[in-house]
């Protein structure tokens, strides 16, 4: 898979992306940079993309 593919996002984080990057946008930003953080912000928050191996997080089971 390329660099900059978003196929294996799913709908919820591409929709979240074009909510964070308007928000950008709207802050004065240009619209390459408003991407490129929207799409940083979503992969901070949800660790990658849906396919195994993508880097999401895992996470851990506590007693």
């Amino acid at each position: 898979m390329p660099q900059g593919d978003k196929s294996s996002y799913t709908d919820k984080q591409k929709r979240q992306a074009a909510h964070i990057e308007a928000g950008y946008e709207k802050k004065g930003l240009s619209t390459k940079n408003a991407e490129a953080r929207a799409w940083a912000t979503v992969n901070k928050l949800d660790g990658g993309g849906k396919l195994s191996g993508s880097g999401r997080k895992k996470t851990s089971k506590q007693s």
